[in-house]
């Protein structure tokens, strides 16, 4: 009865669609956090009667042929890198991409990591970091006593300073990625580079198709409820049938073991 492995192909497969969902439908509120969809391949074949194979000296040939299919797999979880809504916060170190780029973030193990949660603060000595402590890259020194902190579109950091006068904190830079969903995400609204994504190319937000910053505003995660509940609702459907294929083909299997 392979209709019994098939169908369980099937609901683990969906099974893992629900479980990206879910993950989709939590990070709803998630500052610069991009949704997931999940990819799937058909499996293996077992050709029960090739096709093109000859079927007489005449040189006839099989059309189509027997072909039996094993279920189905997950291939890739891809994550759709598309810009999510700008929410206006106006708080002053609140800084939103609009277009293209992440912001580089140094770990504490000296790894640049990526993100587009701009929800960035001051630590004791001035440094602006994430919530998290971890340092913006190049850094930016915010001294004590500054005021009316602005960040231009390009990235340019400016303030008064306790004296009165305008000054230059430093440049904020963007960094790009050729394959952006071949970034690793490991938490935190972190992102890592890997082989998939290709090394970061760095300039100046605005500059050679660099998106641009928004000052108080923050990038809202891409998920749409709608579209979520909807394929929630699909997965669910799918999820059904293969469960009934499982218990038809035990229904068979019961029927033929008891034949007399």
């Amino acid at each position: 009865m392979k209709s019994l492995h098939i169908a369980a192909t099937g609901m683990k497969a969906q099974e893992r669609n629900v479980e990206v969902i879910s993950n989709n439908v939590a990070n709803m509120r998630t500052t610069g956090y991009k949704r997931q969809r999940v990819d799937f391949q058909d499996l293996l074949y077992q050709n029960d009667r090739r096709m093109g194979s000859e079927t007489s000296a005449a040189g006839t040939i099989v059309p189509t042929g027997v072909q039996i299919g094993s279920g189905v797999k997950v291939a890739a979880t891809s994550r759709i890198m598309s810009q999510g809504s700008l929410e206006q916060t106006g708080k002053d170190l609140d800084l939103a991409i609009r277009g293209d780029g992440f912001f580089q973030i140094e770990l504490p193990n000296g790894t640049t990591a990526y993100t587009r949660d701009g929800s960035f603060e001051r630590d004791p000595n001035g440094a602006l970091v994430t919530v998290d402590g971890y340092a913006v890259q190049p850094g930016i020194d915010i001294p004590e006593g500054s005021r009316d902190v602005t960040i231009s579109a390009d990235g340019t950091v400016q303030a008064i300073d306790a004296g009165g006068n305008l000054v230059n904190l430093g440049q904020i830079q963007l960094a790009r990625f050729v394959n952006r969903a071949g970034l690793e995400a490991v938490g935190d609204n972190l992102f890592l580079e890997t082989t998939a994504s290709g090394a970061p190319e760095v300039d100046n937000p605005g500059a050679n198709g660099f998106g641009d910053l928004q000052q108080r505003f923050l990038e809202m995660a891409n998920v749409d409820a709608v579209t979520e509940i909807a394929d929630l609702i699909s997965a669910q459907r799918a999820y059904e049938m293969n469960s009934r294929v499982i218990k038809a083909a035990d229904e068979m299997y019961a029927t033929a073991s008891n034949i007399r």
